[in-house]
């Protein structure tokens, strides 16, 4: 065995499992502050911890041991290459390892994961899916021309696609990023803001300009949208263009009309990438007026080229309680269609 690798021990006790991890610099990070990552462990694998020296020892039912015991290694194997181990992080490893056990993986999946983690580099970080889903979805950005991510809010659809287009834009194989929403009034009236039309329109892009500020400095980002290396428009603002050699992201997709979304789709030019995302549950166009994304994803499943991601509730990353809210809603929901 080498200084870096941990062990299992299996003791006597049927209930109980013991890890073993030699570096207790490492070990220090892996437990954090007051323990804290221990704790989020034993609440997501439903086991008891108790840490003593360089040991671990679980305590609980033996997949729940099992599914613990995994997801401490993989974060112990994270430190040892040199990677932070945030909340976050701990969070995703839990998620992810229980979607492991809970559902055999597919080929496609397996080949993906061989390669190692996988990443998406930015000039101020570097983002890491922290589900299955994110991570099919992420692949899909880089594979396919044209994607969808559907699903509900705080599963980071659109804050992964811009990731992509800021990554694709720094190497180099695509010239510029085109972001877009429509801006569709949700109760309010757009004239009824002061201002002039930027001045109205842009509360309806700040989520992206969020996402930009994540991944880009401040200052870089200002001179690269003066430059229109970056633009942020909406959707009526793309009527008539060919967007050739970018990485083009239409955001809250669900407010689209069937004739926006044609529009957006045949603007597609040489050397370009589009990512559509939204929630088929959240539109706010009017009565009656069908959502392009919902039309979309019926007229273009199974077309070559085209990614289709689905998000559900377990892929919530935002807060753990939006995920319970969103199953509430979709609970109620469901009783009120029976």
């Amino acid at each position: 065995m080498t200084q870096h690798d941990t062990s299992i021990q299996s003791p006597p006790a049927s209930d109980e499992t013991a890890l073993t991890f030699p570096d207790n610099r490492l070990l220090i990070d892996l437990c954090g502050e007051l323990d804290s990552n221990l704790t989020r462990v034993e609440q997501g694998h439903d086991v008891q911890i108790v840490h003593r020296g360089n040991e671990v020892v679980l305590y609980g039912e033996p997949a729940a041991r099992r599914m613990a015991a995994a997801t401490l290694q993989g974060l112990y194997a994270r430190l040892r290459a040199g990677r932070a181990v945030e909340p976050g992080d701990v969070d995703a490893a839990i998620r992810m390892q229980g979607e492991v056990f809970e559902a055999p993986m597919t080929t496609e999946q397996i080949e993906m994961f061989a390669g190692g983690p996988l990443e998406i580099r930015t000039r101020k970080r570097v983002v890491e899916p922290r589900t299955q889903t994110q991570k099919l979805y992420v692949k899909s950005l880089f594979d396919h021309e044209l994607v969808f991510g559907l699903g509900p809010a705080g599963t980071g659809k659109t804050y992964l696609a811009v990731a992509a287009a800021v990554s694709m834009f720094m190497e180099g194989r695509v010239d510029r990023i085109i972001l877009s929403r429509p801006a569709v009034e949700a109760g309010e009236r757009l004239g009824f803001l002061p201002g002039d039309m930027k001045e109205k329109v842009d509360p309806y892009m700040q989520p992206l300009y969020d996402a930009l500020n994540d991944f880009i400095p401040g200052k870089q980002l200002g001179r690269m949208m003066e430059e229109k290396q970056i633009e942020i428009a909406p959707l009526a603002f793309m009527r008539g263009r060919t967007l050739s050699n970018a990485f083009v992201v239409l955001d809250e997709a669900q407010n689209s009309t069937t004739m926006q979304m044609k529009m957006f789709l045949t603007r597609l030019g040489e050397g370009s990438r589009m990512a559509i995302t939204g929630d088929p549950t959240q539109i706010d166009l009017p009565r009656g007026v069908t959502s392009g994304l919902v039309e979309a994803e019926q007229v273009l499943a199974g077309v070559k080229g085209v990614g289709m991601t689905h998000f559900t509730a377990d892929d919530v990353v935002r807060h753990p309680m939006v995920a319970r809210i969103i199953k509430a809603y979709d609970a109620a929901a469901l009783r009120r269609n029976a």
